[in-house]
């Protein structure tokens, strides 16, 4: 649940809690659901949500305590998703553990952490009184959008709510989504197929346009995954069997690549001020 994570987007995963209720159809086929069920650590959907151990909280401050070596090792800061296996904004959460987690946050100046939740609209009331007019330095706030109707109806707290970068996660992505020049525009977008054996599928030309979206409004895009190689576009357009796309692409779930590309970026103002922190 915690240390170095199989995740493209970050280093570490962090779950305070674990357990979560699905409200969408990007839900429908959950890997934390799955996780859940194998393991027989919570039961998915009921409450209340088990808090992890009090050695397991111990881990972000042991990776505080080695961020100057890994910003020396890789030339950035070490990021955190926060949380893989629960929502951080669940109002089904005991309250003072998301304040122990803010805690836990404010104790790491040197991680940046990225909160994903698909609950936005949780987010102002639940952020700490000492979030301020910029928010904190060291957190990513995120949404999840699957298609173009979550997208709508999660879009307007990007404008509503300070933070130092904002980012959308279109995974998995089950329907087309557009930003258009009036849409308030993340920092960073994230996208990829849904993977396992009940994975829908994804058309390459949703990526391409959300990526050329991205390059019009300046937002850095992230290409994680294709979930499965029934989507690549090497067998999607142009034939090839999933065995020899698998050849040639191997970048992530069902490979990652579109159009001979790996598109893998972060907000560069981030990578700016992880070459300073590295300098100085």
């Amino acid at each position: 649940m915690a240390d170095n994570s199989a995740i493209e987007w970050t280093d570490h995963t962090f779950n305070p809690w674990t357990g979560c209720t699905n409200i969408s159809p990007g839900c429908d086929n959950c890997y934390a659901e799955a996780w859940s069920k194998r393991s027989g650590h919570v039961k998915w959907g009921k409450f209340p949500r088990k808090r992890t151990t009090e050695a397991y909280w111990k881990a972000p401050l042991i990776w505080q305590s080695k961020a100057d070596y890994f910003a020396a090792l890789h030339g950035r800061r070490q990021r955190v998703f926060c949380a893989s296996l629960a929502d951080v904004f669940d109002n089904k959460a005991e309250p003072s553990w998301r304040d122990d987690l803010f805690a836990i946050i404010r104790a790491t100046p040197a991680l940046d952490w990225q909160l994903l939740t698909k609950r936005p609209q949780n987010i102002k009331k639940m952020l700490p009184t000492d979030w301020g007019k910029d928010g904190y330095s060291n957190v990513w706030l995120g949404f999840t959008a699957e298609d173009q109707e979550r997208f709508d109806q999660r879009k307007r707290f990007i404008d509503e709510i300070p933070a130092r970068f904002w980012f959308v996660s279109y995974e998995p992505a089950i329907g087309a989504l557009r930003i258009n020049e009036s849409d308030p525009a993340p920092d960073w977008l994230i996208v990829g197929g849904e993977s396992g054996h009940k994975a829908r599928r994804m058309a390459p030309n949703w990526a391409r346009d959300i990526i050329s979206d991205c390059r019009t409004r300046g937002i850095a895009p992230f290409l994680k995954q294709w979930g499965s190689y029934a989507n690549n576009p090497l067998c999607v357009e142009r034939g090839l069997s999933q065995a020899e796309a698998k050849a040639h692409d191997r970048d992530g779930k069902g490979g990652g690549q579109l159009d001979g590309k790996l598109i893998r970026e972060f907000p560069s103002s981030a990578a700016e001020s992880c070459a300073e922190a590295t300098a100085a």
